[in-house]
């Protein structure tokens, strides 16, 4: 009730008027009375000198509705013949005097008017009691204000600063819009966002650009849930112009090559990094790379504490005992982490995913760790919240820093926050390469070097792929789930069934595989009887065999009775190249 007589006060016809007729004028008067020594006048002659005041056509005979011309300090708002103790009576007069804001007080000329003019309670609360409340409380909301406006836009620019300098951008995955059109999508697995996250030594540690962690996050936006996919340091890989070597040594033989060529382009190295790092992957597990994250040990530490740290359930196949060496202080740690509930701060964590002298499994053990970790980190933000406060955010990107790069844009790191707070903890599955009956890869030796390197043979990867694809199902293709027949339309001998196990690993739903009644078909045809009903997977089949879909069979002995789709494979198909 108070405050809104104080706003109606100051923003009254007579106050607005009067500030905006004098605004710049007297600039020697000052607010409610006070004044310099040489603009004072005696009271006495102030009450003679008094010239009329006309509220109604808001003239004041070329002076303020205010003048001001009053003795330093704080007045009552009786009118002056009251206060000099004169018999005059002013009732219903308005003293020009008294300032417009002491007349808007509790007593004054202007608030006894708006009394008479409304029904209003009676209290008990003296007049100046209810003035020095509301009066501290504006007071106080004002300082709060500023203060809150202050430190909220210090954090703002902060963590915007800050996380710019994070994300930069450059990396796409169409998955991420609310609405995908199939026309879109490149290929399978395009329906999915796929992260590939790298983390390193950093500064100050040995071999501070091996990548010896190596994780793919897949997020599956339509189903609402998330995979992640370890890969193990040591598998053997052939990298086009690089040579042959460790898969965490990748990044750093390509990011260094080109500091050789432009020792003072740390981006172009860092990026050249970063790209053989992507296709490696790509090619090891047969799936696109929408996006990457490279972390170093300080911003994984810091991570973990800014969230307060994370509590899981460790299995006792994830237990461990191992006696380490902390870089940062020089000095020994002793990890112990039995089987059970457990609480891990950055430190601990570290060291947790770290180790992998611990059994004869070693970085198979290592690996199904920090997938389990990072399970327990993703699901402790979510829940906690923490990408929705900005004094965390603002935390998180201070300890980022120059550790952590990405090539998400701030819109699509917003966009993967709306998809992953509606993944629940239980939706995100550890899926590893090593973990039995999955036994993809094994030990072996390159050389002198002990290496790890697929169960089907060095640079054999298409066990891992149909593994990975499968598990990795694009969800528009699993929604979809059409019926496809495969019909081998020339004299190459297996082209159907070849053709077929590569759709097969990629999730398609092969139902037939045999010849066509001919076999002269230079240019493979692809018939749709859906009439349009499942246009993601003909969208993915006319990219693969880089055909337009039909509806008619080109041949009526063809029996097509059930399928969603037929393939007749042409010459065409033999030679081509994707795979």
């Amino acid at each position: 009730m108070f405050t809104a007589r104080l706003k109606a006060a100051i923003l009254s016809p007579i106050a607005m008027h009067d500030f905006k007729k004098n605004s710049g004028r007297n600039p020697r008067q000052a607010l409610d009375g006070f004044l310099s020594s040489s603009a004072r006048s005696e009271m006495g002659s102030q009450t003679a000198k008094r010239q009329s005041l006309h509220l109604d056509g808001l003239k004041t005979s070329g002076r303020r509705v205010d003048d001001f011309r009053r003795p330093e300090g704080y007045h009552t708002t009786l009118p002056q013949t009251a206060q000099l103790g004169g018999k005059e009576k002013t009732k219903g007069k308005v003293d020009s005097s008294a300032s417009l804001l002491h007349m808007t007080l509790p007593g004054g000329e202007i608030d006894a008017k708006a009394k008479k003019n409304r029904k209003r309670k009676k209290t008990k609360t003296p007049v100046g009691t209810w003035y020095a409340i509301r009066k501290w409380g504006v007071r106080t909301a004002m300082v709060l204000g500023v203060l809150i406006l202050i430190v909220g836009g210090f954090l703002g620019i902060k963590a915007f600063t800050k996380i710019h300098k994070v994300l930069k951008g450059g990396g796409k995955a169409v998955a991420l819009q609310a609405n995908v059109k199939p026309e879109l999508l490149k290929g399978e697995g395009d329906g999915r966002i796929n992260v590939l996250l790298l983390g390193k030594g950093g500064d100050g540690h040995d071999g501070p650009d091996l990548t010896d962690t190596l994780l793919v996050a897949s997020i599956d936006p339509v189903n609402k849930t998330a995979d992640l996919v370890s890969i193990p340091r040591d598998l053997w890989v052939t990298v086009p112009t690089y040579g042959s070597m460790k898969i965490n040594a990748v990044y750093a033989n390509a990011k260094y090559r080109s500091l050789n060529t432009a020792p003072k382009d740390a981006q172009k190295a860092q990026n050249a990094g970063i790209a053989a790092a992507k296709q490696t992957v790509t090619d090891v597990l047969g799936i696109p790379i929408h996006y990457y994250g490279l972390i170093d040990f300080h911003a994984f530490q810091q991570a973990v504490d800014t969230v307060g740290g994370v509590d899981f359930n460790v299995p006792q196949s994830a237990a461990v005992t191992d006696y380490m060496y902390n870089e940062d202080t020089h000095k020994p740690y002793v990890l112990s982490v039995g089987a059970g509930q457990q609480h891990f701060d950055g430190l601990r964590a570290l060291m947790y995913v770290r180790t992998r002298h611990t059994s004869l499994r070693g970085d198979f053990d290592r690996t199904e760790r920090q997938r389990l970790f990072i399970q327990a980190l993703s699901s402790k933000i979510l829940t906690a919240g923490t990408y929705t406060n900005p004094l965390k955010i603002s935390e998180l990107m201070s300890a980022f820093g120059d550790h952590i790069s990405t090539d998400f844009s701030i819109n699509d790191a917003l966009r993967m926050m709306q998809i992953s707070k509606n993944i629940p903890g239980n939706g995100i599955t550890s899926v590893g390469l090593a973990d039995p009956p999955n036994n993809f890869v094994m030990t072996d030796a390159a050389g002198s070097a002990s290496v790890v390197r697929p169960t089907a043979g060095f640079n054999d990867y298409s066990q891992i792929q149909n593994y990975i694809r499968n598990t990795l199902r694009d969800p528009y293709l699993a929604k979809e789930n059409g019926a496809v027949a495969v019909l081998n339309g020339t004299n190459t001998a297996g082209l159907a069934t070849s053709k077929s196990d590569q759709l097969k690993s990629y999730g398609y739903n092969v139902v037939n595989v045999a010849d066509a009644p001919a076999h002269t078909y230079t240019k493979t045809v692809l018939v749709d009887f859906t009439a349009g009903k499942k246009p993601y997977t003909k969208n993915y089949l006319e990219k693969r065999f880089g055909v337009k879909a039909t509806t008619r069979l080109p041949d009526n002995t063809i029996q097509a009775t059930g399928d969603d789709f037929v393939i007749i494979l042409g010459q065409d198909a033999t030679t081509s190249s994707q795979n």
